[in-house]
């Protein structure tokens, strides 16, 4: 990365920390952030790779990337390829050329896509791994220390803007949950009281209801608070 870049970079950063904090969909942070890198480390790929907890398989979320061959959905075992050697080790490893390199796997993708040299970090959470994201270049390039702190501060964003959308899709699941055990309570209050059920038996109508009619429990629970306030309104 070439001296007049550095204000390039720290206008990505401040790019990529607007986005954490906005209303962007995870994916379209990620999108950003791969761009933006790209750019400005004048690299032809930028690619995100996530660790799938699950699996503990690493597959890629983002690239800015528009060949066909390098979108094919592919993954890769920790301690696999080059990639999966940074997941594995949590250490960045730069690469002058992957096609002398016996480390890196996908050689015919590279012969194909003009990839020649590549830098590859890992994005972590304190010491917990999210993914690693990686940059390519055309032509032999030897990645300065700039290079590997600049990618180093891209993968701590997006590790971070990951982090915080998992944060959020849990809140609002334990607000979804909350929220219908609540209506749900209250539904069955008025079916003991008004049909005369026990409570097991207020639950399992409202149950077989929505089996029936394909709908959350929580709509039909609503349509009979709703029911009985508009009754009880008159």
């Amino acid at each position: 990365m070439s001296k007049s870049s550095y204000k390039t970079y720290i206008n990505a950063l401040n790019k990529i920390s607007s986005a954490i904090t906005s209303d962007l969909y995870l994916g379209d942070v990620l999108k950003l952030i791969v761009t933006l890198t790209a750019n400005v480390m004048e690299a032809k790929i930028c690619a995100l790779w996530l660790l799938d907890e699950g699996s503990q398989l690493l597959k890629i979320r983002a690239t800015q990337a528009m060949s066909e061959e390098y979108l094919k959905e592919r993954s890769l075992k920790v301690g696999e390829g080059v990639v999966g050697k940074v997941a594995k080790e949590k250490k960045p490893i730069a690469i002058l050329d992957v096609l002398k390199d016996k480390r890196y796997k996908e050689k015919k993708l590279a012969k194909s896509e003009k990839l020649v040299s590549m830098l590859s970090v890992p994005m972590m959470i304190k010491k917990k791994l999210i993914g690693v994201i990686n940059c390519y270049t055309t032509k032999l390039y030897k990645f300065t220390q700039s290079d590997k702190a600049l990618l180093a501060a891209v993968a701590n964003q997006a590790a971070v803007a990951i982090k915080n959308t998992e944060l959020m899709v849990k809140t609002k699941i334990i607000q979804e949950e909350l929220e219908t055990r609540k209506v749900v309570e209250r539904a069955k209050g008025i079916l003991m009281k008004e049909q005369k059920l026990t409570e097991e038996d207020a639950y399992n109508l409202i149950r077989r209801s929505s089996m029936d009619k394909r709908v959350p429990m929580k709509e039909i629970a609503q349509a009979i608070v709703l029911a009985y306030d508009i009754r009880n309104s008159k």
